[in-house]
């Protein structure tokens, strides 16, 4: 079908020009801070309490992990000798120990009471305090909860340890009967939910700036009536989930596709691609009131688009050049604006911008597979993030900066690969594969 033809152009697209200077990105060299989180202090335990209070320090000690380009996590502990009661700062100092995290356990039906003490050891202050009530449901939640408190007090802004991510994947299904279905899960890529029971295929999840919403793709049947015969074609519509009521509605079906959708920063504006008219463009649209207005009008196809905070630039993906490259613009008028800022690779996908809008990163088919990279956004600095670790696409940067998901396919044999999500940090550092035996996994989006 056409429009299918038009959506995956980025596909079948091909070139030879490769973009100069490209600069290897490492682990950045920073000075880290020296982390502790002490064992805790455990009084009249049971068994079961006890190692529900471990479970609790070993998520908290592998959130910070994922931190681990700005603190060094100390290997050693007091081992519980009363590191609440009696920190005993100045031990800690002498060790060049920068924060340090204790905590007291105690038995509550049902579950354990858990007072948590940070100190700088610098100025000698007690700098956070809190007291959770943890239970074998709301472990994880509460650790995470704790995780992101201790990090505020020490950095003074919210980690990532309570962002989740919306991903797509075919798990249970193979082949030309493969169905997509779309799921959320931690950061830390436990806790899954499957959101969707379409039977069907579900593409491009983008996620409301209140994470109330969660806009996406979806291949559709409709009922058409031909020469008094009704017939079941296939079209590209455009779906929204609520989170809070569980209901899922049509914002656009138009004929072809209606795709690549993205919320500005209001929610009640969207952009997203369109095909009804011939090519793909991208579109502004009013959610309450379906008002459209045009932002690219060319006859090649403009798909992919991406918005900065402030709404005052728009990266987008279009074949202008004959090949799929990253584009910006001014979105608030049609064409307006418009420079091609990507040359790398034979063509390139899913450019998105950075949570302050100085970087976009992407991906690019680079010697037979694809590679991630990272650009200024005024075309400036370009970087490589991944080599030599499968093929990669679909980056997209977590809400503080810090990191980008993205998905890494691994082929096993000449009819089997496998695609996961994966985590690594702004640098390009490798943290961690997020998904395991869950199928073909695509699209992965961070909430906000």
């Amino acid at each position: 079908m056409k429009f299918f033809i038009s959506l995956f152009f980025v596909l079948l697209a091909f070139s030879s020009f490769a973009q100069d200077a490209v600069i290897a990105v490492g682990e950045a060299g920073l000075d880290k801070d020296k982390f502790v989180i002490d064992n805790p202090e455990m009084k009249n335990l049971s068994g079961d309490e006890k190692a529900l209070g471990t479970e609790l320090i070993d998520i908290l000690r592998n959130d910070f992990v994922f931190y681990k380009h700005k603190f060094n996590n100390v290997d050693y502990s007091e081992k519980g000798l009363d590191s609440f009661t009696h920190p005993q700062l100045d031990k800690w100092k002498e060790s060049g120990v920068t924060y340090f995290v204790a905590s007291y356990m105690s038995s509550r039906f049902g579950g354990i009471e858990a007072k948590f003490r940070v100190w700088s050891i610098l100025t000698g202050k007690e700098i956070f305090t809190k007291t959770v009530k943890v239970d074998k449901k709301n472990l994880r939640l509460e650790s995470h909860k704790i995780a992101d408190g201790i990090y505020r007090s020490i950095t003074g802004k919210a980690s990532v340890f309570l962002a989740k991510i919306v991903f797509v994947s075919d798990r249970g299904t193979f082949g030309k009967d493969a169905i997509k279905e779309l799921y959320i899960m931690d950061f830390d890529g436990n806790r899954v939910e499957k959101l969707t029971n379409f039977d069907s295929i579900v593409l491009s999840p983008s996620i409301a700036p209140d994470n109330s919403k969660i806009m996406f793709s979806l291949i559709a049947s409709h009922k058409e009536l031909s020469r008094n015969k009704v017939r079941t074609i296939k079209n590209i519509d455009l779906k929204v989930y609520d989170l809070r009521t569980k209901s899922i509605s049509t914002v656009s079906a138009k004929p072809g596709i209606n795709s690549g959708a993205i919320f500005t920063a209001s929610s009640d504006v969207i952009y997203l691609t369109l095909s009804f008219s011939g090519n793909a463009d991208i579109y502004e649209m009013h959610l309450a009131s379906g008002k459209m207005r045009k932002v690219t009008s060319h006859y090649s196809d403009d798909v992919d688009p991406s918005i900065n905070r402030d709404g005052s630039l728009m990266t987008f993906l279009s074949n202008r050049s004959g090949r799929a490259h990253i584009y910006t613009m001014n979105p608030h008028e049609t064409e307006k604006e418009v420079k091609r800022i990507s040359f790398v690779g034979q063509f390139n996908a899913t450019p998105r911008f950075s949570p302050e809008g100085k970087e976009i990163v992407f991906s690019s088919w680079v010697d037979n597979a694809f590679d991630l990279y990272r650009i200024a956004a005024d075309g400036s600095n370009l970087s490589r993030l991944t080599k030599d670790f499968g093929s990669n696409e679909e980056p997209v940067y977590s809400p503080d900066g810090e990191f980008i998901v993205f998905t890494s396919k691994r082929i096993i044999s000449q009819n089997k690969a496998v695609q996961d999500v994966y985590i690594m940090n702004r640098d390009g550092e490798i943290l961690g594969q997020l998904t395991q035996d869950f199928g073909r996994c695509f699209s992965p989006q961070w909430t906000n």
